[in-house]
């Protein structure tokens, strides 16, 4: 598994947002706010979102969605890294996904908008040992436990590829 270039076809886009801090990768992860209208209501997530029919392609998407849910340019002060497999969304199994890896080259003033609750940089180190599941009235699943919530479904399989990345390299 590797990352690959960023043409990739795919309906919306996510960042997998990277600052280094003593060589351990943190990572951008949002909570979304509780909205009955959004399937991913009240989940801990990645920026990103739908591509726009302005959009030029998709790092326009998910540069553009980045500024508007965090107020983070990520055209300024960050290194696109590659990009990701796209990835289909169970709950939209219609939408594909493509999560772009970049690093962060300057600590941003970060604002949400009205779709985010709160947001928090996560030690991906720290993040794989807590891994486990979650449950809910529909089933159990895989997740990594955090901030008192759990990251699972899209997010937690986006962020097990990338470990899995970071592990071939080793």
């Amino acid at each position: 598994m590797k990352l690959t270039s960023e043409n990739q076809d795919a309906d919306a886009a996510v960042v997998l947002l990277l600052k280094l801090i003593d060589r351990d990768p943190q990572i951008l992860i949002v909570e979304r706010i509780e909205n009955p209208t959004d399937p991913w209501s009240g989940q801990l997530a990645l920026p990103g979102g739908k591509r726009d029919p302005k959009d030029r392609n998709l790092k326009e998407t998910v540069a553009r969605e980045t500024l508007e849910e965090t107020n983070i340019n990520l055209l300024d002060h960050c290194r696109f890294l590659g990009t990701m497999k796209t990835l289909r969304s169970t709950l939209k199994p219609e939408m594909r996904i493509l999560p772009f890896v970049v690093l962060l080259e300057a600590e941003p003033a970060i604002k949400l908008n009205e779709e985010l609750e709160d947001f928090a940089w996560l030690s991906l180190r720290e993040l794989v040992k807590q891994k486990g599941t979650v449950e809910f009235d529909f089933g159990e699943f895989p997740a990594y436990h955090a901030r008192n919530s759990a990251i699972w479904g899209l997010t937690f399989r986006i962020l097990e590829r990338f470990v899995h990345i970071l592990e071939c390299l080793h």
